[in-house]
């Protein structure tokens, strides 16, 4: 497929590996007659390496057969995370570099997870777009703080911390975006 044609979450293949696409940066030309190019971020499937490729519109990338089996997380079986196939319960055991970034946004009863299986073995974690978590620290609520705009830190129960609008309260279930790791608003 053209590199125009590449999305999010794509699997690819490029020199020999394969290679997950996790951003996708657009940079159009200035002039006239430049060629719109795209730098994509990747990571290595398994094993989680960065890799940074420039292409042009027109250049070519090999997309990889991925089989996408819905799973629920199941539980941690050390630095391992074990989820079960939806339909027929087979158990999918993903290491911590497989899982990378979204570890944090894992906890129990999460639905809408994707296992991504590369001849039937496990190689990467899909997440659904929002996830609600639960505050367990932020600074207290300041009087008349509805009408700003400023945010403040907030830990959530998986341990990881992002900026929440000031009214957010300790407790409180909010919905986070799990692509830009932002407050999506309350849940």
């Amino acid at each position: 497929m053209r590199a125009a044609e590449v999305k999010k979450g794509n699997v690819v293949e490029h020199d020999g590996k394969v290679w997950q696409i996790r951003d996708i940066e657009r940079s159009s030309p200035q002039g006239r007659g430049g060629n719109v190019t795209y730098r994509f971020t990747m990571y290595s499937v398994p094993g989680a390496q960065k890799l940074d490729l420039s292409l042009r519109a027109e250049d070519d990338l090999k997309e990889t057969e991925l089989t996408r089996r819905a799973a629920t997380y199941s539980y941690k079986d050390g630095d391992a995370f074990v989820f079960m196939d939806s339909e027929d319960y087979t158990q999918y055991t993903l290491d911590a570099s497989a899982v990378g970034d979204a570890a944090g946004y894992i906890v129990d009863g999460i639905e809408g997870c994707y296992i991504q299986l590369i001849d039937d073995a496990p190689v990467a974690l899909q997440m659904p777009q929002n996830v609600v978590l639960e505050v367990v620290d932020t600074a207290p609520e300041m009087k008349g703080a509805t009408a700003t705009k400023r945010p403040k830190p907030a830990k959530l129960s998986t341990g990881i911390e992002i900026l929440v609008p000031e009214y957010i309260t300790v407790g409180e279930k909010i919905t986070v975006n799990t692509t830009t790791g932002e407050f999506a608003g309350r849940a």
